[in-house]
């Protein structure tokens, strides 16, 4: 049996995939149940039956500190309570860890370590973008007085401002070549990737071991 949190969590999920998606990935439960789960979430929310005008207990929480929370998680998936609590104290909202919890909970979010491993690439692109670049190989044929040769550029491109960076041109892209564009990419005065910490490159042989290893 599923816990109440499960079944929100669940709920919140599959209201964003929708139907259709629902239909190819979900084996345990109907589709129709966990959207009867997303209905009966919003029922609950606006459901003031029984309220009385003035109840006791804890002030019910800020609507632009849910959003704050919310967006930071979403931003930042590596981030625990702690460190939510902290941003959210630089802009005068002073929260406590279990406050945010509840407010984690009630949106499906799972917890930091849960959310590492099962974040979407989107999430974690946009919480790495400052810090990613991207490189890749496009050729030209040349034609020499040795006849026809193949020329290999090497690109580099900064995700977040699409700046591309040639890195070089050669015939011959072998691991010595490749080595020393490692260490003009990383120069620590103007390499353009000084200040990178991931990059995206394919499984071309070329990127070699020496490559990575200096990277």
């Amino acid at each position: 049996m599923l816990t109440d949190d499960q079944r929100r969590r669940l709920a919140v999920k599959g209201r964003i995939l929708g139907r259709k998606q629902l239909e190819q990935v979900v084996t345990l439960f109907t589709t129709g149940t966990i959207l009867r789960w997303h209905r009966q979430l919003l029922a609950n929310k606006w459901n003031y039956c029984g309220r009385k005008e003035k109840r006791p207990g804890r002030p019910r929480i800020r609507q632009v500190i849910v959003d704050l929370t919310v967006k930071f998680v979403k931003e930042n998936p590596t981030w625990g309570y702690d460190r939510i609590s902290g941003a959210l104290s630089n802009i005068g909202y002073h929260i406590c860890d279990s406050t945010i919890g509840n407010i984690l909970r009630a949106h499906g979010i799972e917890p930091a370590p849960t959310r590492r491993r099962t974040g979407s690439w989107e999430s974690f692109l946009k919480a790495h973008w400052d810090v990613m670049a991207s490189i890749d190989f496009t050729t030209v044929e040349v034609w020499t007085k040795g006849g026809l040769k193949t020329f290999y550029l090497l690109f580099v491109m900064e995700l977040k401002t699409r700046r591309v960076n040639f890195a070089g041109c050669t015939t011959n892209p072998n691991e010595a070549w490749m080595k020393t564009i490692a260490l003009e990419l990383t120069n620590h005065e103007d390499g353009f990737l000084k200040d990178k910490q991931y990059l995206i490159m394919d499984c071309d042989a070329t990127f070699s071991k020496s490559f990575r290893a200096c990277l």
